[in-house]
């Protein structure tokens, strides 16, 4: 009966093994393998073996290291505002009752909006002419517009703005699952005891969906390190004219599609994979600490 049920186990485990050998596991092998060669995808007969100068070449490229700056300063931003905005929205709406389903979902349309159509929408509201700038002038907060896109500092704190709001509503969600599933015990018994929203916030809500946070904080380091549309959208694959919205992935486009340079490109991605794991890693090791 056991050797039964393992072998209806792998059965239903096959579909997903196969994905990830086939979709996952072999692409990363041909791009390890890549790594070391010298190749170029319109003349593959030329490919020849190099050693380590793509990882030397990469690890001294002065592009790299500035792409995965900005990406990281991107990230900062990003992480920090969508996760306050995310959370403060969930404790928020736990505590709505009147239309509570209505406010949930006008907060969760920007996740459902196509990227392109929103970029375009905050593109316009951002820009010289927009209302948000317009309303700063009329303030006296701004003297004149402001181009953004041209300015060396400002690209990639505006885009952490725009990624932030389009991408709040999922991390709501996330942690209003996790609010609904406290038992309500905890929260009669600390009424009882007088304690203030804070508190109960402080001592029973946070620690309680921990579970959510780190999961919410793990993937925003995974897929913000990976930012390519956004970026591309608005400065194509220069990065703009001071390269300051230049991110890891959009150099290794621009390496691998424009130069042709397929194993250096290998190399970026393999190196981005890298520093995503130990950013990772480091962030559920302090998670974890505090936990």
């Amino acid at each position: 009966m056991k050797k039964n049920n393992l072998i209806m186990g792998y059965v239903f485990l096959a579909p997903w093994i196969i994905y990830f050998m086939v979709f996952l596991m072999y692409p990363f092998y041909l791009s390890f393998e890549s790594s070391f060669l010298e190749t170029n995808i319109l003349l593959p007969e030329n490919t020849k073996f190099v050693g380590l100068s793509n990882w030397i070449s990469v690890v001294t490229d002065f592009m790299f290291w500035k792409s995965l700056f900005n990406v990281l300063f991107n990230q900062v931003i990003f992480v920090f505002l969508s996760f306050f905005i995310g959370l403060g929205l969930a404790l928020l709406l736990n505590e709505i009752k009147f239309m509570a389903s209505f406010f949930r979902t006008i907060m969760f349309i920007p996740v459902i909006t196509s990227i392109t159509v929103a970029m375009v929408i905050f593109d316009f509201i951002s820009g010289p002419s927009g209302p948000i700038q317009s309303s700063m002038i009329n303030a006296h907060i701004i003297s004149e517009p402001i181009f953004w896109k041209f300015e060396q500092w400002l690209p990639m704190p505006v885009i952490a703005v725009f990624s932030a709001w389009k991408w709040f509503g999922v991390q709501m969600i996330i942690f209003l699952g996790g609010i609904a599933s406290i038992n309500r015990s905890l929260f009669e018994a600390a009424d009882i005891d007088g304690a203030s929203w804070w508190r109960k916030t402080r001592k029973i809500t946070l620690p309680m969906i921990m579970p959510q946070i780190i999961f919410v904080m793990t993937m925003n380091i995974i897929n913000g390190l990976q930012m390519f549309i956004e970026v591309f959208m608005n400065f194509d694959l220069s990065g703009g004219p001071y390269q300051s919205a230049l991110t890891p992935v959009l150099y290794l486009y621009q390496v691998g599609f424009e130069k042709m340079q397929m194993g250096e490109a290998s190399t970026i991605g393999l190196m981005l994979a890298a520093v995503i794991y130990l950013l990772t890693m480091m962030q559920l090791k302090i998670t974890s600490k505090e936990d």
